[in-house]
């Protein structure tokens, strides 16, 4: 299974993704070939490489009109859009002519590239104008982007699709966002970082703020929102290829977007981990929630010895899930215990294939389950069987086992 990790360890944009994810390409510098097919007016591109921090990476250069977009103007080009209100009157105005989301469908439309490209470009600004009627209080169809932000973003999202389309990858994983901190003027004025259009698409999304500055723009935000199977650490995986795409901005430390793509033997899947602290729980209390826990679709549910404040011992309940059981499962555990908060968390889980086949043993028919995947090969006689056979011969567990074994 062909697997691409995104760490955004200084946040994303698209110029940045779209640098690190050219660089998986066996010819990065014929994608900027694609890009200018694309034949929209006004727009120039270029890659070059550059360093930060002493890395060296890629980075994207649109040019729209002769000018570059420059980052501190990214939220108002992007995504700080203007909106009518009732009386068609702007909310904000500029020089500038405006784009409606209407007007980039038609435009999206039209464009040389596959329908999958245009579906995930239509997508992605779907994410975005919705983040931004919610944050204004205004239909989707009254908000109205900066028209040089508006070409600018455009070919970002539409090269990010172009390149995830041609990379393949079967899953995408990406690490915790860091969205940054402080405050960011744009045409509203100044906002708190993440920006209320950024926060509304990365809800959901496990984000923390280091360093001061806007280092999560809506565009990155979106793509990776649209994208991303899972969030979280790098998953088990065999890298073949790393792309870096470079931030325009200076830090402390290198403000670089790294993309890993690579291949993995074992299926992966997301899951949720659900979490509480109890210690004035019962034994019988405990039980029965573990069981409506596992009858309810938990995947797994296990409670580990903890010592909580004033020395009191206490229990670590744990619930393994699927995302979409969840919200169930976390309604549970606050009904059937006496904890007053869940914690939850995404994580990616690996598997080794597995299956059950049927043997013929000294005892008789036994079922066994093959485990097999990265190098690894096992097999155990299933619990059950084993049991009815220590029962019915009057003999231990191990003695079955190793018999079954042999």
């Amino acid at each position: 299974m062909k697997v691409l990790y995104l760490e955004c360890n200084m946040g994303a944009a698209g110029d940045m993704l779209m640098a690190a994810l050219s660089e998986l390409l066996p010819e990065p510098e014929k994608f900027v070939e694609d890009l200018k097919a694309l034949n929209l007016p006004g727009v120039e591109i270029s890659r070059d490489y550059s360093s930060s921090a002493g890395i060296r990476g890629a980075r994207m250069h649109v040019f729209i009109h002769g000018e570059e977009e420059k980052s501190e103007d990214v939220l108002q080009s992007s995504a700080c859009c203007i909106w009518q209100d009732h009386n068609d009157n702007l909310a904000y105005k500029s020089d500038h002519h405006h784009t409606s989301i209407t007007d980039i469908q038609r435009v999206v439309k039209d464009l040389p590239v596959s329908d999958r490209v245009k579906r995930d470009v239509l997508a992605v600004y779907k994410l975005i104008t919705e983040a931004e009627s919610q944050v204004h209080g205004c239909p989707v169809e009254e908000i109205h982007l900066h028209e040089i932000g508006t070409l600018d973003a455009l070919v970002d999202i539409t090269g990010v699709c172009m390149l995830m389309e041609k990379i393949g990858a079967d899953k995408i994983f990406c690490s915790p966002i860091n969205v940054g901190s402080g405050m960011v003027k744009c045409a509203h004025g100044i906002l708190p970082v993440p920006t209320p259009a950024t926060a509304e698409i990365l809800r959901g999304v496990p984000c923390y703020g280091n360093f001061e500055g806007e280092l999560c723009t809506p565009t990155g935000a979106a793509l990776l929102k649209h994208f991303v199977s899972s969030f979280g650490h790098m998953p088990l995986m065999t890298t073949e290829k790393i792309g870096i795409g470079l931030g325009t901005k200076e830090y402390p430390a290198a403000n670089v977007l790294r993309a890993f793509l690579g291949k993995t033997d074992m299926p992966m899947m997301t899951v949720e981990e659900l979490s509480c602290n109890l210690d004035d729980c019962t034994g019988e209390e405990l039980g029965f929630a573990a069981e409506l826990l596992m009858e309810n679709g938990a995947l797994d549910v296990f409670m580990t010895p903890i010592q909580m404040k004033k020395f009191r011992p206490g229990v670590l309940l744990t619930v393994i899930c699927r995302p979409e059981d969840a919200e169930k499962l976390t309604n549970l555990m606050l009904r059937h215990t006496t904890t007053l908060g869940v914690r939850r968390k995404t994580c990616t889980r690996t598997c080794i294939h597995r299956s059950i086949e049927t043997r013929d043993t000294p005892f008789g028919p036994v079922r066994v389950k093959i485990s097999k995947g990265n190098e690894i090969e096992r097999c155990k006689a299933e619990y059950e069987d084993v049991a009815r056979i220590a029962r019915e011969h009057g003999i231990p567990i191990r003695d079955v086992i190793k018999e079954i074994k042999n």
